[in-house]
């Protein structure tokens, strides 16, 4: 886009730890004005600045315009409230966890039908991008490899958005790499091998997503971090990610914030802005 007035940024969810990192983020950025905040109970203090603050997404939508619909929220409210900001007009940033494919897919076609772009987030950190981006290359060469992803026990869907992405860029690269050769997909040792699932003798074995098993952590003192490990002949390959603070998501937000406009229909993933 090449208006030369910020950015009108809406947040939902805005008091909580996510939403008030975001806010503070923008706010220190020339490129956004946040024009108003969704919470729960108005009248929290939540920045120096005087936004507003809003109880209802409706009453939020038409009486400060947004460009931008962040959305910070959870799975309770994510959906209906994409719905909403798409049905004005206003491209979603969908930060929040708990909506299916086919709502992506029914928000794409939204977004196509108003000429809008929006985009859903799993990981709006750049080392998540690239870790996950490394295990989709590092899979057409192991054919056996498990997820660990440790969260704060705060955090309500297990496995995480991330863990369930970097499973299938992994399935994707493998089947990439299969479909590229007559002999099958390429491991370590030459020979395909079937993932580990965890069945009712062997519980413990992980959560089996697109081939991968995927152990969830929830642990107080933690914020996100994910572990993909894969294992051939007489070698292990470890490629992890840790956000030490909420922080490093910030350039991710923004960045969506940014261009976001620039799309047309909604995208999943934040790759899509970076490769």
């Amino acid at each position: 886009m090449s208006d030369a007035r910020p950015i009108a940024v809406a947040i939902a969810g805005a008091a909580g730890r996510m939403g008030r990192e975001a806010l503070q983020a923008l706010q220190a950025d020339p490129r956004f004005r946040v024009v108003g905040v969704l919470v729960r109970h108005a009248g929290q203090a939540l920045s120096q600045a005087n936004i507003p603050q809003y109880e209802e997404p409706e009453q939020l939508l038409l009486e400060t315009r947004p460009d931008v619909w962040l959305d910070l929220t959870d799975a309770r409210s994510v959906v209906a409230h994409t719905d909403l900001c798409i049905a004005q007009g206003v491209s979603p940033v969908v930060g929040a966890t708990g909506y299916t494919p086919a709502d992506v897919e029914r928000w794409h076609q939204a977004c196509l039908r108003q000429g809008i772009g929006g985009i859903a987030v799993p990981n709006f950190a750049i080392g998540a991008l690239l870790m996950m981006r490394f295990a989709a290359e590092a899979a057409r060469f192991f054919a056996q490899a498990e997820i660990i992803e440790l969260h704060h026990d705060g955090k309500k869907d297990a496995p995480s958005g991330t863990a369930r992405r970097t499973a299938e860029a992994m399935a994707a690269s493998r089947a990439a790499e299969a479909a590229a050769t007559t002999a099958g997909p390429r491991t370590d040792t030459g020979i395909p091998v079937a993932a580990a699932t965890a069945t009712a003798d062997q519980p413990a074995r992980g959560w089996a997503y697109c081939g991968t098993p995927i152990h969830s952590v929830r642990l107080p003192g933690l914020v996100a971090h994910q572990e993909v490990v894969f294992g051939g002949l007489g070698e292990v390959l470890s490629i992890r990610h840790d956000s030490l603070s909420r922080a490093s998501f910030m350039p991710g937000v923004r960045l969506a914030c940014a261009k976001v406009r620039e799309l047309r229909g909604l995208v999943y993933g934040l790759e899509h802005l970076l490769w």
